[in-house]
């Protein structure tokens, strides 16, 4: 089987490089802030009153039920509508954001509900506070227990950040998608793309699994 060289090194892969960049531009802050919004919203899922807990529950649902392809039609083509305007990669970042908030904070809601209630009432029996027995009793060891799940969320989200080109953001899939419509070789184009992916999963799997062995704690729960 021939393979053409100079079609790889002069088409390809230029244009899925840039794509690249653009995609860990995503990936990176979503990740991030959508990991820290779910802890915020799994708290106040699990600790907060009627009010936050409904806000977060509704929001949880809503984000969890409607496809994350109609979010990013909705930021982007409909705010604009009622006067709110995002560039695509804005609106592909925001999209990210607050799906993976959602996300995230059912394994952060599900952690956090699985602390002993006696550690809590032990350390308010110390004199803590509800919220610093929160903070320095409960959250570090539901976040050993999340990061599993969180983590499978972030391997979601390298997958998901290829609908970005729904809204003219181009990132990997979309670079790929110019090449081999300019081309129609849809084939070496398809299987490059998706090296590209495997390589990006494999990559945060292995950060994963290091993240996990760097946070276990002997008796506290399985490895």
């Amino acid at each position: 089987m021939f393979i053409d060289i100079d079609f790889f090194t002069q088409d390809v892969f230029p244009a899925l490089n840039q794509g690249l960049l653009v995609t860990l531009a995503l990936i990176i802050p979503a990740g991030i802030i959508g990991f820290i919004g779910g802890i915020v919203l799994g708290c106040a899922r699990a600790f907060g009153g009627p009010v936050l807990r409904g806000f977060g529950n509704a929001y949880t649902t809503i984000l969890r039920g409607v496809p994350l392809a109609v979010q990013l039609m909705m930021i982007y083509y409909a705010l604009p509508k009622i006067g709110i305007y995002f560039d695509p990669y804005g609106a592909a970042l925001l999209s990210f954001i607050l799906c993976s908030a959602a996300y995230h904070s059912e394994y952060v809601r599900g952690a956090l509900l699985s602390i002993r209630q006696g550690q809590i009432r032990a350390a308010q029996a110390l004199g803590m506070t509800t919220f610093q027995t929160i903070l320095w009793i409960v959250i570090p060891q539901a976040a050993r227990r999340a990061l599993p799940g969180c983590g499978n969320e972030i391997i979601y989200l390298i997958k998901y950040s290829s609908l970005a080109h729904l809204v003219t953001c181009m990132e990997l899939l979309g670079e790929g998608k110019v090449v081999a419509s300019d081309t129609f070789r849809f084939t070496e184009v398809f299987i490059a793309v998706g090296a590209y992916y495997l390589v990006l999963v494999t990559l945060a799997t292995w950060l994963l699994h290091w993240l996990e062995r760097r946070a276990y704690i002997p008796g506290f729960g399985a490895r």
